[in-house]
């Protein structure tokens, strides 16, 4: 349920303006070339677990809302001018010569901001109205990791099975995160071409396919224009991109069950407080008000009490989560009591 103790008035928007930095790094790193090009890497997966412990957690408060969200609106599309950026001076970095890996340190960098950065505003802006200049602008973030899919996938069968062994997104009990990713790319891929197959797309009409060629089309201008070694730079920035999303998506339910049909409640999505996760992040921390109200933009999201508490924040969970039995250690004894347990054939 949501929570009863209540504070007198919003959290200052400013926080979230740190969120920015991340891109910013990136940006900097890939103009100034050499070593600079792993900064983002450093910020990131370095310095940010440290500053989702160091900073703590907030109060589970119900906040007033807030009367205007332009400051919210401004971010968002701040956010996804830095993404196209940052994947641009990524390009510009591959074709001007540098080292191999010069090139693939900034490519995991980059792609790492997308993850972060890009993703995350077409996740937000995905839920907007179809083809609104909002939803467009989440399809040209998503154009850029190669993932245009995704939107289909996750607000058709993520948001109605999430929980549910029907919901290729979400990790089962004891599933490592390698796994995970190996199965869920595909399974989402699969999942959203399913969708428009049987809302009578064939295989020439179906977004998920105009998607596909769109997307090989830009990798092929790119080596065309640009050279090979630019369009390697590009798939390396995607491929880490969408890692790191499917890291997020592992994190955000795992484990979590229900019964197929059942009522999904709050507690079949992990939530964390980490004041830097939430700030930094867009509040995605706050993910079982997310998908009891869906409709409702990220500054209007409010913590759950009865929902499973990660143990930090994503930045703090990262390193731990790539490591299956530490993980496993650590995630499970928080488990909901009350949990329809499905145990991943890893476990078994």
């Amino acid at each position: 349920m949501a929570l009863q103790a209540t504070a007198t008035r919003p959290e200052a928007w400013g926080w979230h303006l740190l969120g920015l930095i991340n891109p910013v790094v990136v940006i900097a790193g890939n103009l100034l070339g050499g070593p600079f090009v792993t900064a983002g890497v450093i910020y990131m997966l370095g310095i940010g677990p440290m500053l989702d412990v160091v900073l703590g957690k907030s109060a589970l408060l119900q906040r007033p809302s807030r009367d205007s969200g332009r400051p919210f609106e401004v971010m968002l599309f701040a956010h996804a001018l830095l993404q196209l950026l940052a994947v641009g001076t990524l390009l510009l970095l591959a074709a001007g010569g540098a080292s191999v890996w010069i090139v693939v340190f900034a490519a995991v960098s980059t792609g790492i901001n997308s993850g972060a950065s890009g993703l995350i505003v077409a996740h937000e802006l995905g839920h907007r109205r179809k083809k609104s200049f909002s939803w467009w602008i989440s399809q040209l973030n998503l154009i850029s990791v190669l993932y245009l899919h995704f939107t289909t996938e996750h607000n058709r069968t993520h948001h109605k099975h999430v929980a549910t062994t029907a919901d290729p997104a979400t990790a089962r009990y004891g599933e490592s995160v390698w796994w995970f990713v190996a199965r869920t790319v595909p399974g989402q891929f699969l999942d959203a071409w399913r969708l428009h197959a049987a809302r009578g797309h064939s295989p020439i009409t179906s977004p998920v396919a105009r998607g596909a060629a769109c997307e090989v089309l830009l990798v092929v201008s790119i080596a065309a224009f640009l050279g090979p070694i630019p369009a390697l730079a590009f798939l390396i920035q995607a491929a880490s991109a969408v890692f790191l999303l499917e890291y997020i998506n592992y994190l955000r339910h795992y484990g979590l069950q229900r019964d197929v049909g059942s009522r999904q409640t709050a507690a079949h999505s992990w939530q964390s407080e980490n004041r830097w996760s939430r700030w930094t992040l867009l509040e995605l921390t706050r993910h079982p008000a997310h998908h009891l109200e869906a409709g409702k933009p990220f500054w209007k999201l409010q913590p759950y009490e009865n929902a499973p508490e990660l143990p930090s924040g994503y930045y703090g969970c990262f390193w731990v989560a790539l490591i299956p039995p530490l993980w496993r250690r650590l995630i499970h004894p928080r488990m909901p009591s009350t949990n329809t347990l499905v145990v991943h054939k890893e476990t078994v």
